[in-house]
């Protein structure tokens, strides 16, 4: 027997469903389970319906105890790098490269490294301007954290993006720890070049094993949320792995897949 969660309370769809596959149905304050022994296509369901559906994983929730997520279009809703490059009139021709970096067609250490370049002389009060003005924490991501520490779980941002970003979210919302990449600043601007390790792929998986070495967690107690390419090597190392509003590349990739909804919708998996 396997669990499909539906992460709404929308009785008007479960009714629908349990009318065509005959399944047995639950209500929660949050969300609706159905019971089946039917294998059903949920893509054709959040397509139909514009709601987020899954299969409840075979893991033990009562033992997750670590949560990392990507920053930016995923923990918030921008890509930091764009909104800097507005201030220098070069948004468009970052945000192209940008994107082609989440979707895995160019290397990110490559790509980072030629978006910086493009960003020297800006005034680092373009940080202060991006950070106030312009980035929000997405739907749901606040009440999740709130959530994750009820549960005495260890919460992280790691991204490709800039420290500048990542601590300030991470102090902003009580998150235990972050990593981002370092920006150089000579005389009041940036200098186009960042300092010491990118935060590609491989150096964010890296971080979730740092963090389990820490605390003694096994990986298989790791929730890992992410929504582009540099995101696959922490979430397949995982012992859960969240898609959120992902490049299609993420979302063939993960165990979980949140197109509709809020952040917030990973706690529905955590109800017995």
């Amino acid at each position: 027997m396997k669990t499909i969660i539906q992460h709404s309370t929308d009785a008007q769809i479960s009714t629908q469903i349990t009318d065509i596959y005959h399944c047995k149905i639950k209500y929660y304050d949050t969300h609706i389970r159905f019971y089946t022994d039917q294998q059903i296509d949920l893509d054709v369901l959040r397509q139909t319906h514009s709601t987020d559906f899954n299969y409840l994983p075979t893991l033990d929730f009562s033992q997750i105890k670590l949560f990392v997520s990507d920053m930016d279009s995923t923990l918030i809703n921008i890509e930091c790098i764009d909104e800097i490059a507005d201030f220098a009139n070069i948004k468009p021709q970052v945000a192209a490269i940008t994107e082609r970096a989440m979707q895995g067609e160019l290397d990110f250490k490559t790509s980072l490294i030629e978006r910086v370049a493009l960003l020297k002389g800006l005034d680092i009060d373009v940080l202060n301007k991006v950070y106030a003005d312009r980035l929000r924490v997405n739907e749901g991501g606040r009440e999740l954290v709130r959530f994750l520490k009820t549960k005495s779980i260890k919460t992280s941002v790691v991204s490709g993006g800039f420290t500048f970003f990542t601590n300030r979210l991470a102090k902003d919302l009580g998150l235990d720890h972050s990593r981002g990449c370092v920006l150089n600043i000579e005389n009041n601007q940036l200098a186009g070049t960042t300092q010491g390790d990118i935060i590609d792929a491989r150096a964010k998986a890296e971080f979730v094993r740092e963090l389990c070495n820490e605390y003694s967690i096994e990986l298989n107690q790791v929730i890992v949320v992410g929504d582009g390419a540099n995101d696959l090597e922490m979430m397949k190392i995982a012992g859960l792995s969240v898609a959120y509003h992902a490049k299609p590349s993420v979302l063939a990739q993960a165990n979980i897949v949140i197109s509709f909804g809020g952040l917030d919708k990973i706690i529905d998996l955590f109800d017995e």
